[in-house]
This record gives structure tokens, C-alpha cells and sequence, in this order.
């Protein structure tokens, strides 16, 4: 009797074995794990970190037909900062490139005015901005009229064939009055009578080329800028004119 009740007591003292044996297997697998994450390639963390961040905000599930995905599989799109980093680097790219693009066209233009005996009647001067073609004799407008004179739809016809460019630049063709004041039947003043003269001259260069009006608009700044002061008849002739600017499509699009 005494020998059964030994090998009972014996039996529940070794029952202890069995919960330790465990611990002892959950503890190497935790070991294993965390020798895994210490060798693990940075990179590949944040791949992983990806996978996990976007299932866990509502993306697509990490497990799919029974298969996990890969952090290599298929490539990783750019985040917010790295796509503005790179916009703002072509941004700057078209801004570097449009003064040599305007400085070409100026140099075209020059050679066309110099091969066509124009120097004494057609002018260009560059900014950061643009490139601006002025008439330098009066033979444009009439005091007080639109209509272009007969030597000035001949400069017209010229103007045209040197807005001819590859790429396409925006035409801006404003017109000018002088210090006159107006008010008749047609015009109730300087300002719509600058604007008719504006209009009138981008008509006659639309006419004497192929050029796309989409790329085309007319201003009218009245009396309000002057080449030279209003102070005879000869300079008032110089200032009833009108002036061709062209600048780079790509600064129309980004304002």
C-alpha cells in the first residue's frame, strides 16, 4: 500500500515538466525571431512596413488566394515628398531653359530683320520674361484712326513669318495710343481705340501666315505708355503703334 501511494506522489511531482517543456519551446522560437529581425536588410524593413501599413489602413489584404506577397514583388510608387521633390525639379528645368529658348528666337529674329533690310524699322529687346518686337518708325496708324496704314501692313506681313517657332510661343499684340484725347462716333476712348489698333494688326499677321490663333491675344494700354513724351507731333506719330511680345507657353500654364 505504501509503495502505490509512493508511486502516485511520484507521478504528480514530474507533471511539472510538461508546461516547462513548453515555455522552453515558446522561449527559442522568441530568440529565433528576434535573431531574424536583427539581420533583416533596412530596406526590406520598410518594404515590409508598407505591406503591413497599407493593410492595416484598409488596402489590399496580405494574404490573397492563399499566397502572401512580397516585398519585392512589383514596384513602389513614390511617396508625397519624393513626387514634389521631383516636380519642383522639372519646374526649375523649364524655368532654366526658357532664357536660352528666348535668346535663340532673338538671334532668328535678328538675322530675318538684318537678310530683309528691316533694321531701320523693326527693333527687339529680350527680358527674363519675354521677347518684345517694336515698330521704330510711325507708319502705322493714323491720329486718332485703327486702320493700319499700307507700310504698316507690309511690317505685318514680315512680323509674320518670324513668329514661326518650334515650340509655339503665346503672341501678345498690344496697341498704343497718344496723349490726344479721344471721343468721336467710333471710339469713346484711348483705351478702345489702343485695343481696335491691337486687334486690327493681329488680324492683318493672322491673315499673312499659318500661325495658330489659340496662341494669339490683344491688349490695349491706351495713352499710358508712351516711348517718348507726347511733346510734338513727330514723337505723338511714334507712340500710335503697336508691339508683338513673345514668351514660352510653359509660363502661361504655371500661373
Amino acid at each position: 500500500m505504501r509503495r502505490k501511494k509512493q508511486r502516485e506522489e511520484s507521478e504528480i511531482n514530474e507533471s511539472w515538466l510538461l508546461p516547462y517543456a513548453d515555455m522552453l519551446t515558446l522561449l527559442l522560437a522568441l530568440f529565433i525571431i528576434l535573431f531574424a529581425l536583427s539581420e533583416l536588410d533596412t530596406q526590406k524593413f520598410k518594404e515590409l512596413s508598407r505591406v503591413f501599413e497599407n493593410e492595416f489602413s484598409g488596402g489590399q489584404g496580405i494574404i490573397q488566394d492563399g499566397q502572401s506577397p512580397s516585398p519585392q514583388e512589383g514596384p513602389i510608387a513614390p511617396n508625397k515628398d519624393e513626387k514634389e521633390q521631383g516636380d519642383k525639379k522639372e519646374k526649375e528645368k523649364e524655368v532654366k531653359e526658357e532664357p536660352n529658348q528666348l535668346e535663340k528666337i532673338q538671334r532668328q529674329v535678328e538675322a530675318y530683320i538684318a537678310e530683309n533690310s528691316l533694321t531701320g524699322v523693326l527693333d527687339t529687346t529680350l527680358t527674363g520674361e519675354g521677347l518684345l518686337i517694336s515698330i521704330k518708325t510711325d507708319v502705322t496708324f493714323d491720329s486718332g484712326s485703327a486702320q493700319v496704314k499700307a507700310e504698316g501692313k507690309s511690317i505685318a506681313k514680315q512680323v509674320a513669318k518670324m513668329l514661326h517657332t518650334d515650340p509655339p510661343l503665346k503672341i501678345v499684340v498690344s496697341g498704343h495710343a497718344d496723349d490726344r484725347p479721344m471721343h468721336n462716333a467710333t471710339f469713346e476712348s484711348n483705351w478702345e481705340l489702343s485695343a481696335m489698333r491691337a486687334i486690327r494688326f493681329m488680324d492683318l499677321i493672322l491673315d499673312a501666315g499659318t500661325l495658330d490663333p489659340s496662341t494669339f491675344s490683344a491688349k490695349g494700354y491706351g495713352e499710358y505708355q508712351p516711348i517718348v513724351p507726347n511733346t510734338n507731333e513727330e514723337n505723338r506719330a511714334k507712340n500710335r503703334r503697336v508691339e508683338v511680345w513673345m514668351e514660352p507657353m510653359q509660363r502661361t500654364f504655371q500661373e
